[in-house]
C-alpha cells in the first residue's frame, strides 16, 4: 500500500484534475462529504466545488496553500474499490482529516493497472485551526503500517535480503533494485541508509553491499532478447513512461532512467525474472531507445542523412557511408538501406551516384597521372564522369617493381610471347590509338608501355589470316558449297521434313529422294568436275 501526498495549492487545482478524469470516463466520484448545499447527485461543476473549498478554507487566512491532495494505491487489484475506500476513511481519521464537518472528495481512477484513489480536502479543520502537518509524509507511512498491521523494520530487512539476491555490479544498481521496492537508498560516511516514508528504516555498512558486486557479468543471450523487446515496444509506445509500463507488465523488467526527466543520459534494466541488473548501454543506446518514431520515419531520416552526406562529399563511397551509419545501427548495400531487420531501396539517382563513386574510388587506386589514363580506366569501369576522378602525382607502391618485372620478361630470350607471359603475371594489354597499356586490376597497376620504353611491336596481336605474297586473302562474299555435301544436306532436310510430317515408310522416302531433281546425274557423268 502506498500513500503519495501531492503538492498543495491555493486554487485547489486537484479538483479540476480529477473532474477532467471523470469527464473523460477514466474516473468516478465515489464520495463527496460536507459540501453544504451541494449534492453529488446533482453533479456540481468543478468551479462550484473549488469555490466551496476556498470559502471553507478562508476561515484561516494564514494558510497560503490549503489544498491537501493524496493518492492511495495498492499493488495491482489486490484490494477492491470498496476495500480501498474503507482504508481511505481510516487513513483520513489517523491523519486528522476526519473530524465532523470536514469536507472531502474521493475519486476512483481506472486508467492504470492498479486500484487507486485520489482524496482532495482542506488543511483547515472545521473550527478554523490548521490541521497538524509536521512530518506528515513520515506520519503517513506510520499510519499505513498501523492500519495494515505491518512491522516496517521487519519488512525492510526482508526487502534488503531480497535485493541482495540480484546480480549487480555497483551501488547505483543496488540502489535501483531497492527503488523498485519503494525505498530511497543513499550512502554516507561508509554507511548505507535505507529510507521509506520520510524515515530511515535501516542502516548498514557499505562493505556489506560492496562484497556482493559481480564485475563483468553478462548474459549475452538475454541481452539480445531484451534488445529485441525494447525495440519492439519502443516502436508501439508514445513515450518512455509507456515503454516502462509495457516492459514491466509483459516481461517483469523495470527500466530505470538517470538524469533529467525530460532528457535522461542513461538507464539500467532490472530483470526481476533473472534477478539481474543490466547497464542499459550494453543492450541498446539510450538515444536509440528513446527514438519513438515509426520504421518509415526512421528510413526517411536515414535516407535524408545519406543525401546530406552526398551533398557534403559528392564522391563519398558505400564504405564511407557504412561507417557513418554504424551509430544508427543501419547500413546500405547495393542501393538498399538495411535497418532493424527491414530494408528499403534508395532513390534510383542516389543509388546510382553511390555506385559510381565506388567505381571512381577503385579507379583512383590506380593513381592515374593524366587524362588519357583516366579516360582508359573510366571506359574499363563504365564511369561516365571522368571529371570527378582525381589525377595523382605519384604511382602506386608496387608500380616500379612491376615495371622492372615486365622488363625482365621482355629481355628474356626464351620468352617468345611477352603478351602471354605478362598475362601470367596478372597483366592484360589495352590499346588506345598507338599507345599500349599493361593493366593489373588486382594490384591496381597501370603501365604506359610506350612511355616506359617497351618494344610495343612485341605485344601487338598477330593476324591469324593466311597471306598470299604478303597480301591477306580477301574474304569471298558468297560461300561455294561442296555440291555433294549440299545435296546430302538437302536430302536430309527433305527426309527430316517427310518424317516430321509422318508420310510413308523408309522405302517410300527413298523413292521420293530418287524421284526428286538432284545433281547426282551431273556428278556421275562428270559434267560438274573441273580438270
Amino acid at each position: 500500500m502506498i500513500a503519495t501526498i501531492l503538492p498543495g495549492s491555493a486554487d485547489f487545482h486537484a479538483v479540476g484534475y480529477n473532474e477532467h478524469k471523470v469527464f473523460k470516463g477514466v474516473a468516478t466520484l465515489l464520495e463527496m462529504r460536507n459540501f453544504g448545499g451541494l449534492d453529488a447527485s446533482e453533479h456540481p461543476t468543478a468551479k462550484q466545488l473549488v469555490q466551496f473549498l476556498q470559502l471553507y478554507s478562508s476561515q484561516n487566512s494564514r494558510i497560503q496553500k490549503p489544498q491537501f491532495h493524496v493518492a492511495i494505491s495498492c499493488k495491482g487489484h489486490e484490494m477492491t474499490e470498496q476495500q480501498l475506500l474503507d482504508f481511505a476513511h481510516q487513513y483520513l481519521q489517523e491523519m486528522g482529516y476526519a473530524e465532523s464537518g470536514q469536507p472531502w472528495l474521493i475519486y476512483a481512477h481506472h486508467d492504470t493497472d492498479n486500484t487507486h484513489l485520489h482524496i482532495v480536502t482542506s488543511r483547515v479543520a472545521p473550527d478554523g485551526r490548521k490541521i497538524q502537518h509536521d512530518h506528515e509524509r513520515r506520519r503517513s507511512q506510520v499510519v499505513i503500517d498501523k492500519i495494515l498491521g505491518t512491522d516496517r523494520t521487519q519488512k525492510t530487512e526482508k526487502d534488503i535480503e531480497a535485493a541482495k539476491q540480484y546480480s549487480f555490479s555497483s551501488f547505483a544498481q543496488f540502489k535501483a533494485v531497492m527503488g523498485t521496492m519503494g525505498y530511497e537508498v543513499f550512502q554516507k560516511d561508509g554507511n548505507v541508509f535505507v529510507k521509506q516514508g520520510g524515515r530511515i528504516q535501516k542502516k548498514l555498512p557499505l562493505t556489506e553491499i560492496e562484497v556482493l558486486y559481480k564485475k563483468g557479468y553478462q548474459d549475452k543471450a538475454r541481452n539480445r532478447q531484451l534488445r529485441a523487446c525494447l525495440k519492439k515496444y519502443r516502436d508501439v509506445c508514445a513515450n518512455k513512461e509507456e515503454l516502462q509500463k509495457e516492459m514491466k507488465k509483459n516481461f517483469g523488467v523495470d527500466v530505470v532512467f538517470f538524469g533529467k526527466k525530460d532528457k535522461p543520459y542513461g538507464y539500467m534494466l532490472i530483470d526481476h525474472a533473472n534477478k539481474t541488473v543490466i547497464h542499459g548501454a550494453r543492450v541498446l543506446a539510450v538515444e536509440e531507445l528513446l527514438d519513438f518514431a515509426t520504421p518509415e520515419q526512421r528510413f526517411d531520416r536515414i535516407e535524408a542523412y545519406i543525401g546530406q552526406l552526398l551533398q557534403l562529399n559528392p564522391k563519398i563511397t558505400q564504405g564511407e557511408i557504412f561507417q557513418k551509419l554504424k551509430k544508427q545501427h543501419a547500413y546500405i548495400k547495393k542501393g538498399v538501406i538495411f535497418y532493424d531487420g527491414q530494408s528499403r531501396p534508395l532513390p534510383e539517382e542516389m543509388a546510382a551516384a553511390i555506385n559510381r563513386n565506388n567505381r571512381i574510388s577503385f579507379i583512383e587506386k590506380f593513381r592515374p597521372q593524366n587524362e588519357a589514363e583516366v579516360e582508359l580506366l573510366c571506359k574499363a569501369f563504365k564511369v561516365d564522369r571522368p571529371d570527378m576522378v582525381s589525377i595523382s602525382t605519384e604511382r602506386p607502391p608496387k608500380y616500379a617493381d612491376s615495371v622492372s618485372r615486365l622488363h625482365e620478361i621482355f629481355s628474356d630470350s626464351e620468352v617468345k610471347s611477352p603478351r602471354s607471359a605478362m598475362y601470367q603475371e596478372g597483366f592484360i594489354i589495352r590499346q588506345v590509338d598507338d599507345t599500349y597499356y599493361a593493366i593489373n586490376f588486382k594490384e591496381h597497376i597501370l603501365i604506359n608501355l610506350n612511355e616506359e620504353g617497351f618494344d610495343v611491336e612485341r605485344v601487338k596481336k598477330k593476324s591469324k589470316k593466311p597471306k598470299r605474297q604478303g597480301v591477306p586473302f580477301k574474304k569471298s562474299k558468297k560461300k561455294t558449297l561442296n555440291p555433294v555435301k549440299s545435296l546430302q544436306r538437302k536430302s536430309h532436310q527433305g527426309l527430316g521434313k517427310l518424317r516430321k510430317e509422318g508420310v510413308g515408310s523408309h522405302s517410300a522416302n527413298r523413292e521420293w529422294e530418287v524421284g526428286k531433281k538432284t545433281n547426282y546425274d551431273e556428278v556421275d557423268n562428270g559434267h560438274s568436275m573441273k580438270w
